[in-house]
Order: C-alpha cells, then structure tokens, then sequence
C-alpha cells in the first residue's frame, strides 16, 4: 500500500505535489470541522500563531475566521488539483484556485453571519411591543390616574408590563387594548381598542 502511494506521489509533478499536500491536510480537518459543527462540538487548534484571528462567535461579518481559512484552503487545492487535471497553466491555475478560495470564504462568512442573524438573544426589545394587542391584567384608571398592567405577547412570549392610558374612561380588567406608544423603557401607552 505504501508503495502505490509512493510510486503515485513520485509521478506527480511538484506543483501537484504542492496542491495534493494542501488538499489532503485541509480536507480532512474541514470533514472533522464539519461533522463537530453537525453534532454541536467545538474543535480546538493548539499551537502559536503569528496572527489575529477572530472566533466566529460575533455577529458582524467576519470574513478572517479560522473556519474560513481552513475553507479557503480546502477549495483552493481541489479547484487547483482540478485545474491541472484539465490542463491549465500553473499561472491560469493559481488565478482559478485563489478564487475559488475567496469564493469560499465570502460564501462560509456570510453564512455564519445570517445564521448569527437568526438566533434571538432572548432580550425583549419593549419598542416591538407598539401597535400590538394587549389585555387589561390589572385597572387602568383614565387619563392616566395610575400604573395598571397588561398581557402582551412581545417577541413570541407573553410578557405582563405596566400600562397607563390616555382615554377618557377607565379600563377594567379582561378589555381589549391597543398599544399606541412605549413611553420609556418600562411603560406601554394603551387605549382601548375598537372591534
């Protein structure tokens, strides 16, 4: 076995040589980065580095991550092994292979970033509250006569937050109410609403 492997990297050229040994390194780390990536793992790299690399724990858009890295070269050796094989210049190659590998990593980057996009923080944002329909939990008194509650759903969960109102009648328990403005970062104003 070990001689087939010799004979068949013996009769490779030494730019294929260069391109088959970034393939296969790259391309089993990328197999073992995704299959961590499926079943919910992290996979650590130790080792000193001469450079920055930022985690893909942020949710700008990063286009220097390490996972974007072990992309590029990943793609960069199979589109230049490739490339070879269709016989193309070792120039017309290298332009194809870095492309490629550019191509890759805008593509892995803005996946991570939309997927980052989607995942909730779990933090109410009160200002999504306006416009919505809500039910008197507790008195509301008019013309702004006290600090009652409401049941909101706000972000997918039912929330109970302090309401005033700048209607004319009081507004008992189980109505029906509108929001028509978020006064601060605690205080919805509501107004009954009309059916």
């Amino acid at each position: 076995m070990s001689s087939n492997f010799s004979d068949w990297w013996g009769a490779l050229d030494t730019t294929h040589q260069i391109y088959w040994g970034i393939a296969i390194p790259f391309s089993i780390i990328f197999l073992i980065q995704m299959i961590m990536t499926f079943i919910g793992g992290e996979m650590e790299i130790d080792g000193d580095v001469d450079f920055d690399v930022e985690t893909d724990g942020g949710a700008g858009f990063q286009f220097f991550t390490l996972k974007n890295f072990i992309g590029f070269f990943t793609i960069f050796a199979w589109s230049g092994i490739a490339s070879l094989d269709s016989g193309y210049s070792t120039g017309t190659t290298l332009l194809i292979s870095t492309l490629s590998g550019l191509f890759m990593m805008t593509i892995m980057a803005s996946l991570f970033y939309f997927f980052s996009k989607l995942t909730a923080s779990g933090t109410m944002n009160i200002n999504n509250a306006k416009g919505s329909v809500a039910e008197v939990y507790m008195r509301i008194e008019a013309g702004r006569g006290n600090v009652g509650k409401v049941l909101i759903k706000v972000q997918g969960s039912l929330r109970e937050l302090e309401a005033i109102t700048d209607d004319d009648l009081d507004l008992p328990m189980g109505t029906v109410v509108t929001v028509t403005d978020v006064l601060n970062s605690s205080m919805l104003l509501v107004s009954k609403n009309k059916l």
